[in-house]
């Protein structure tokens, strides 16, 4: 017998094969008697591709550039929304490929009641700075009710932020990076609409460093959940899509912080990408970046993020020059910027290379020298190593290491962030005489194992 849920899965799976099918240009020829086999998470998108393993043949006409779960939802009529009390976590980057919002494209679906927004930090428009809390409030473009899940109090949605809602609509861009809260904030939703009785569908979007890095840290276990930034027991880096983590959550016990028999019945839905391979970075994807928060305005910005963002939480490291290169300028207001440039380049950290910036400035905080960090191979590039060649080099160059006269608020924050306490406290303990390389080895054979773990998750290849 098929459990109901899954039959439900099959169900949405064939009907977005045939919707996708017509969208992309495709042919679908059968021989007669032949049947199109139930496509699973995995097999589905294959099959949009033309690697069916059924008997039947599939000629497919690409699209352009990569269909987000968005637009697949589009393309499918809202089929599963119909009739449905809608509420929508989004942001704006949750946007469809030609640009309209999230909130456009569900306000005007055709049978489909969008009764609520949900925000997140940064707002549903991404009019606050990082870390401003802000209450429910009124959408003044929309006249829809706004509910914070950035509040100060939860960031899961309560029941009463929940009533009259039959499902919460999740499109969040995420940067493929552990402590990026937006994934975070998935998390959190899905325990409180589970524990609600309220459905989650979780519309997919690309990991715009791709589906194969993974690297840094994984996130200490008792550490997991503390804040959004480390929801998940997973690298810094960790090669997913915001979809596929949604999937690893819902599946694998003791991660929701809910009863397990919430997480059993609580229903989810993810409607996966089209075109999107994990091969991929996100110029390959055609689609055209929106800025995520103020800091992440580029796809530059993005592989930045987890080179240089770990590497600023203690001592005088900063990022961005002036008020250019955010993540990919570096300077040390301890340092004279060509010392800083020969020191990195003494650790022969591979993939990397440095170039000398200056701009104009007229912020005092802001120096506008420093160095941009050029990823010069993709292939050899470990995207988290830069920051701990910075923290060992914060050592050499504050005199007094900080990472041992940390508070423990600061410490704390630091492990939240970092993921490993054990290297936190080595780091306190022998400062700039810490082995890199030795760390790095030890987390690469980790990662490989998470990966390995994980792939029973993976919606594509």
């Amino acid at each position: 017998m098929v459990h109901p849920f899954r039959f439900r899965s099959l169900i949405i799976r064939g009907l977005c094969l045939m919707i996708l099918m017509s969208l992309c240009g495709c042919h679908a020829t059968q021989t007669p008697g032949a049947k199109l086999a139930p496509a699973s998470s995995s097999s589905y998108s294959a099959a949009i591709e033309n690697k069916s393993k059924s008997s039947s043949t599939l000629h497919v006409e690409a699209p352009s550039s990569v269909l987000t779960g968005l637009d697949v939802l589009e393309a499918g009529h809202f089929l599963i929304l119909q009739g449905k009390r809608v509420g929508l976590l989004t942001h704006p980057a949750g946007a469809n490929r030609r640009g309209v919002s999230a909130v456009d494209v569900l306000r005007h679906a055709p049978g489909v009641k969008l009764v609520a927004l949900f925000g997140t930090e940064h707002g549903v428009y991404d009019e606050l700075s990082a870390s401003t809390i802000y209450p429910d409030h009124k959408d003044a473009i929309t006249g829809l009710p706004i509910f914070s899940l950035y509040n100060g109090r939860t960031h899961r949605p309560t029941k009463a932020q929940l009533k009259g809602i039959d499902v919460l609509v999740i499109d969040l861009q995420d940067i493929g990076v552990r402590s990026y809260t937006f994934t975070g904030a998935m998390k959190q939703a899905m325990e409180g609409c589970f524990e609600n009785n309220v459905d989650v569908v979780v519309l997919d979007r690309p990991n715009p460093l791709g589906g194969l890095k993974v690297d840094g840290p994984l996130l200490d276990a008792p550490w997991i959940g503390a804040a959004l930034v480390n929801e998940f027991p997973v690298p810094y880096v960790h090669g997913l899509t915001i979809g596929e983590l949604a999937r690893f959550v819902k599946e694998t016990p003791g991660i929701l912080r809910i009863p397990e028999i919430s997480r059993v019945k609580g229903h989810l839905t993810v409607i996966p990408m089209v075109g999107w391979q994990r091969k991929m970075r996100w110029p390959d994807t055609g689609l055209t970046w929106i800025k995520t928060s103020t800091n992440i305005p580029t796809f530059a910005a993005v592989m930045g993020y987890p080179m240089t963002g770990l590497g600023t939480i203690m001592g005088h490291f900063s990022s961005g020059v002036g008020t250019q290169y955010p993540f990919r300028g570096i300077y040390n207001q301890n340092i004279k910027t060509d010392v800083l440039k020969k020191d990195l380049e003494n650790f022969n950290i591979p993939g990397l290379q440095y170039r000398l910036v200056s701009v104009p400035t007229t912020q005092a905080s802001k120096s506008g020298q420093g160095l941009f960090i050029e990823v010069a191979d993709w292939d050899l590039w470990r995207p988290t190593e830069l920051n701990f060649y910075m923290m060992k080099l914060t050592c050499k160059y504050d005199g007094k290491n900080p990472y041992a006269l940390a508070s423990k608020v600061a410490s704390d924050g630091f492990i939240k962030h970092v993921g490993s306490s054990t290297f936190f406290h080595e780091l306190a303990q022998r400062g700039s005489r810490i082995d890199i390389e030795a760390y790095m080895k030890r987390w690469q054979a980790e990662d490989a194992l998470y990966q390995q773990k994980t792939r029973a998750f993976w919606l594509y290849k």
